[in-house]
């Protein structure tokens, strides 16, 4: 069983930045490929970015590549996304997920275990 919490959400203006961070219980993170997802109001969740158990390959939606970056430190348990030039479309509930599989996923249904979740706000 692995628990995920979520920490660094919050109210920004576009163009600035913030950092996610997924804090994982256990003992065999690197086991665990790890997501990110949000969900907008009224919209469907969707994929935002994945990395391996031990970091070696990442991927990106689309929308978000090349302004957010995912990684990990295994040592430390914990997951990330740096979020850059931030747009208000990045407004939504992030959710970081595990999957007991080393290798990525982009899709929700790919992942095991999830985090209650962290707001993020951007206001143009």
């Amino acid at each position: 069983q692995v628990q995920l919490v979520e920490s660094g959400g919050g109210l920004v203006q576009a163009g600035g930045s913030l950092r996610l961070s997924c804090a994982a219980s256990g003992r065999t993170f690197s086991s665990y490929a790890m997501g990110w997802f949000r969900q907008a109001p009224g919209k469907e969740r969707e994929f935002v970015a994945s990395i391996s158990g031990r970091g070696g390959t990442t991927v990106y939606a689309d929308s978000v590549r090349g302004r957010f970056t995912i990684s990990r430190d295994n040592a430390k348990n914990t997951g990330y996304l740096q979020m850059n030039s931030l747009k208000p479309e990045d407004t939504a509930e992030y959710y970081c997920a595990a999957r007991t599989r080393v290798s990525i996923g982009t899709y929700g249904r790919d992942y095991d275990y999830w985090g209650q979740g962290t707001q993020v706000t951007v206001s143009s």
